[in-house]
């Protein structure tokens, strides 16, 4: 049996997560403790208290949920559950990388304090909006945001999260106008996320430069994952050739194509999908035909 790991990202958060796991297993309790240390942040009062609004703020959001799944991910490894592939949505695919040992578990903590301050504080100051669309071809999607954006106001795709899902990013009153184009052109649902900025797009380029700044330190290990990790970028497996730090820079700026993703472990004939991180999220775009 083949099987894969999949880590939420950004919206998956909610307060209360991993208190349960933290009570009940001391890797997860490890995981917390030695993350909370690194970082200087007490993660574990923002996972299992909240309040929600100091939760959701993107510098918060991110570390909370990295942690979160990595202490389900080594509870999951005490148990002899392991996986040949990984991939991650968005912020996710950073566990994907400390898992495979790309990132060391140390290296990923202050990456992620980094990146999710830099993503939530260097944005142009307006107001952002981000929104998943149901049931509607993305080709169409990217139609009617480019009419939009032709008109002056800021609004793309940003992730291509299945087939029948594709979330749009942009200045709040252009997303809102999208939205209303989308229902008309026939989408099933559109659902606003809980989301603090306007993530995957050119609106956030000089976090982008703030955070390459960062990459420069770290050391990453190409020729250690003997576990295989899918690039949000393009939906292909990272290799010992590849420039990780400019990769994981645009990745900011760049569309998430989580499709593609799928589409390789399906080719892969992946037998399980298994979501790891604070709630069911991203499980279901795997079910997508």
């Amino acid at each position: 049996m083949k099987r894969a790991f999949l880590f939420p990202g950004q919206g998956s958060q909610t307060v209360g997560m991993g208190k349960d796991i933290y009570e009940k297993y001391d890797e997860a309790k490890k995981i917390y403790d030695e993350a909370s240390k690194i970082s200087g942040i007490d993660i574990k009062k923002l996972c299992f208290e909240g309040p929600e609004e100091i939760l959701n703020k993107t510098e918060n959001t991110q570390i909370a949920i990295l942690t979160t799944s990595l202490a389900i991910l080594e509870v999951l490894k005490s148990k002899g559950i392991e996986a040949e592939i990984t991939c991650g949505l968005s912020l996710g695919e950073y566990c994907a990388l400390i898992y495979s040992g790309i990132i060391s578990f140390e290296d990923g903590i202050k990456l992620i304090k980094k990146r999710g301050y830099y993503m939530g504080n260097l944005i142009p100051d307006e107001e952002y909006e981000m929104a998943a669309v149901i049931g509607l071809d993305s080709s169409k999607i990217e139609e009617i945001c480019k009419e939009v954006k032709d008109l002056g106001k800021f609004v793309v795709p940003a992730n291509y999260n299945c087939s029948s899902q594709t979330v749009v990013s942009g200045v709040k009153d252009a997303v809102e106008e999208v939205i209303e184009k989308l229902k008309e052109a026939g989408a099933k649902r559109v659902i606003p996320l809980k989301t603090s900025g306007p993530f995957h797009t050119e609106k956030l380029i000089e976090a982008k430069k703030a955070y390459k700044k960062e990459l420069e330190n770290v050391t990453f290990n190409l020729n250690k994952n003997s576990v295989k990790v899918i690039k949000n970028l393009d939906g292909t497996y990272y290799n010992s050739n590849d420039d990780i730090k400019e990769i994981l820079a645009k990745h900011i700026i760049s569309s998430v194509r989580f499709d593609r993703a799928i589409k390789l472990m399906k080719e892969e004939n992946v037998d399980e999908y298994v979501e790891i991180g604070p709630r069911k999220n991203i499980n279901r775009f795997c079910k997508e035909r």
